[in-house]
């Protein structure tokens, strides 16, 4: 993925984050900033091209669906894991209000010059569809996890 992109991509996220943006909203954007990325490590030219595109599109979909599910208390539990389990640990609850079951892994985790990130993926159980979206997210200066694409 380009420069170009990734600051248009990052620029969007900031937005969001800023406005009333919904759950879904959130989830859409990061979603789809992932989708793109993972296209575009795919092939080389316009197929390139297409990829970043269509992975867009499909993480951008998965991210929606799952970020629309996301209540408070998933959030929360999403925060506990990226704090305090290890690499590779998957860490799983129902939410009783949704009925969507999740499913955490933190897969790599790193100091940046703000502090320490993880690479995480969620795996959701929606109406008894599995979702994946993979993300990273950053720790905070007042200790909560930020999604960083």
């Amino acid at each position: 993925m380009n420069g170009k992109t990734l600051i248009l991509l990052s620029l969007i996220l900031l937005l969001i984050s800023g406005c009333n943006a919904t759950k879904q909203d959130v989830g859409t954007v990061i979603g789809a900033g992932t989708g793109a990325f993972v296209g575009s490590q795919i092939g080389g030219g316009t197929g390139q091209l297409a990829a970043v595109a269509l992975g867009a599109l499909l993480g951008g979909y998965l991210g929606g669906s799952i970020g629309q599910q996301m209540d408070e208390l998933d959030r929360y539990k999403t925060q506990q894991v990226l704090e305090s389990s290890p690499t590779g640990a998957t860490s799983s609850w129902n939410n009783p209000d949704t009925g969507v079951a999740y499913n955490v892994t933190p897969t790599y985790t790193y100091e940046s010059a703000s502090g320490p990130c993880r690479d995480y993926t969620t795996e959701a159980v929606i109406e008894g569809r599995a979702e994946v979206v993979h993300g990273t997210a950053c720790r905070q200066p007042d200790g909560t996890w930020h999604a960083m694409n």
